[in-house]
């Protein structure tokens, strides 16, 4: 765990009538390849094009077309294997998932189930209490996406856009190890952030570039260590398939309100059916869309179009030496080199981007200045605005330099944030503004003292009481900072306050 150590954390708990549930959950997470082609053509992959502009005869199954791997998917799901702590399978094979579906052209879909491309691995992850949940990884199989139905164009007709069809997907399937809804959005989140680290899928949900599958059952408190203990499935409820959620509080929803039906429906002694359901907001209910089909129904078979896929050991060690650092170990790094709160470092290291911001700020300065700065000036301002870390009207090297001028007493925190509002609305050079409007902090002891002088000596009254309870004395600091414009030195405004007074 990288030298960081968290409390395993407690299952979720839901009462029922008769008993109290605990809640089991499996995640299928399926991920779309950050790649310009898809995984068996040299069609684009762009959103947002004409509807059917991006489709190569593969993708729409024309008579004789065969299908041709692209090698850099391929390269992409293994980089991802590598970066979940998973084994790469140096043999692996695609087979025909057979369905019909209007937006799937071949009335099949490639996929791997016998032998996919990578096994077993894991993710950490945190929930922001000192406690982390540690996910086991069960496999990354690659597939080619389906297209697009759209039945709201025409009261009478349905569209069908095939520019997703033939997209590579990586699903990555959990184990059934998350124990409840927060717990679901945090593996989400994890999921979402460490494969933005490694570029393998740029995370977009809006777009349904990731999205999950998600299994929910129950099971009475024991029983799970029980499954730990024997990996006995029996020892758990019947699983139902939330489909195609790509929303985490809408995951987190749906996860408590098919908990609450399944318990509905065992303690009022009916049997749960296995069974894919979708989730309506609107409703708050999930609903049946099909009995959960197993992988006899899909009549799977290797395909014949493609020979199995065999890799090098070089080819992976070559990857993994060019990964990068990934978000765990950075924010380890970040806690031991800049001396950051675990809070701080999880804020700066949720986006590649923010780390990657906030380490140029820090270079040569205080981390925890630096990150005071990042989080709560820059990251709460561009959050106001609905900006990320991308959009950013103040560059590293502007918030450097008004780092740089508080650390020299060149200005004080006041004038700092007044500086950070000047070049986050006009730009400019900060050492520059501070010079042409004359925002120059006053540390000339013998100023500051006059200025004091003159109130003590107009104040008499407050002085005696100041005197009586030392706690008023920050009156006399405030009408000095009034008096200066805010100029002053704030630590030598103190210690003159505290000796004027004591004598």
């Amino acid at each position: 765990m990288l030298d960081l150590t968290y409390e395993m954390p407690k299952p979720k708990t839901i009462a029922g009538a008769k008993h109290d549930w605990e809640l089991v959950i499996g995640m299928e997470v399926h991920a779309q390849v950050s790649s310009n082609a898809k995984l068996f053509s040299g069609a684009s992959t762009q959103f947002g094009a004409e509807p059917n502009s991006n489709v190569a005869f593969v993708d729409a199954a024309m008579p004789g077309m065969l299908p041709v791997i692209n090698e850099y998917c391929v390269e992409q799901a293994v980089r991802t294997g590598l970066g979940l702590k998973a084994d790469i399978n140096l043999v692996s094979a695609f087979d025909r998932k057979n369905y019909f579906y209007p937006d799937l052209p071949q009335g099949y879909q490639i996929s791997q189930l016998y032998q996919p491309i990578v096994g077993e691995g894991e993710v950490l992850v945190e929930m922001g209490d000192g406690t982390a949940r540690m996910v086991r990884i069960e496999r990354i199989h690659m597939e080619q996406d389906a297209g697009k139905s759209i039945h709201d164009m025409d009261p009478h007709m349905s569209f069908v856009d095939l520019n997703r069809t033939g997209v590579c997907l990586m699903e990555i399937v959990s184990r059934p190890d998350i124990r409840g809804p927060e717990e679901a959005a945090a593996y989400i989140a994890k999921m979402r952030q460490i494969l933005r680290y490694l570029g393998t899928c740029d995370g977009n949900m809006q777009n349904g570039n990731l999205r999950a599958d998600v299994n929910v059952s129950i099971c009475l408190p024991g029983a799970y260590e029980k499954y730990q203990e024997t990996q006995d499935f029996s020892h758990l409820g019947t699983r139902c398939e939330i489909k195609n959620m790509n929303s985490m509080r809408f995951i987190q929803q749906a996860i408590e309100v098919e908990a609450r039906r399944q318990i509905a429906i065992v303690e009022g002694g009916g049997t749960v059916d296995q069974e894919t359901r979708l989730y309506d907001p609107d409703k708050g209910e999930t609903r049946s869309m099909r009995s959960k089909e197993e992988a006899h129904d899909y009549r799977y078979f290797p395909d014949p179009d493609l020979l199995p896929l065999e890799i090098e050991q070089a080819w992976v060690d070559d990857i993994a030496a060019r990964l990068p650092e990934l978000p765990d170990a950075k924010k380890a790094r970040f806690i031991g080199t800049f001396g950051l709160t675990d809070y701080d470092a999880s804020v700066l290291t949720a986006e590649v981007e923010s780390a990657a911001y906030f380490e140029e700020v820090a270079k040569g300065r205080s981390g925890k200045l630096a990150a005071n700065w990042v989080i709560n000036e820059l990251f709460g301002r561009l959050k106001k605005e609905d900006h990320d870390i991308t959009a950013s009207p103040v560059s590293p090297a502007q918030l450097g330099g008004i780092i740089d001028l508080i650390a020299s007493d060149a200005i004080s925190g006041k004038i700092a944030k007044d500086l950070f509002e000047i070049v986050y609305t006009e730009g400019g050079d900060p050492a520059q503004i501070v010079e042409e409007r004359g925002m120059k902090q006053v540390t000339d002891t013998g100023a500051i003292e006059i200025a004091l002088d003159e109130i003590i000596a107009a104040n008499p009254a407050q002085v005696e009481k100041a005197k009586v309870n030392p706690k008023l004395a920050g009156w006399f600091v405030g009408q000095v900072m009034k008096a200066t414009g805010g100029k002053a030195n704030p630590k030598a405004v103190n210690e003159l306050v505290s000796k004027k007074l004591s004598s």
